[in-house]
């Protein structure tokens, strides 16, 4: 499942979580398209992992505030999975597959 992430208290509990993803997503992008299909692929495989949504273009000041945050340059689309409230690697554009984030969330210490 993808949860809206539209406010500061969404994104605080992506932060707060043990290993989240933030995919920041715009509606106007054809690679968006893409990814979005490949993030919700790796959502499905790993429920156990929040996955968070961002509309770039309803939030464009979240968005920054997360690419300031995170201390990862703004992209769209984009996928950040973060561990214990950092980001731990990030990906954009057609970079953005579910195999990837699957390699890089078996990486993470348990």
């Amino acid at each position: 499942m993808i949860l809206p992430l539209a406010d500061e208290a969404a994104f605080r509990a992506a932060l707060d979580a043990p290993a989240a993803v933030v995919y920041k997503h715009s509606p106007r992008c054809g690679a968006c398209i893409a990814s979005a299909q490949e993030v919700g692929f790796f959502a499905e495989g790993h429920p156990e992992v929040p996955v968070y949504q961002i509309d770039v273009v309803e939030r464009p000041d979240l968005a920054q505030t997360i690419a300031e945050r995170l201390e990862v340059p703004h992209e769209s689309p984009q996928a950040i999975l973060l561990a214990d409230g950092r980001a731990i690697w990030h990906a954009s554009h057609w970079e953005v597959r579910a195999l990837d984030l699957e390699e890089q969330l078996a990486r993470l210490p348990t």
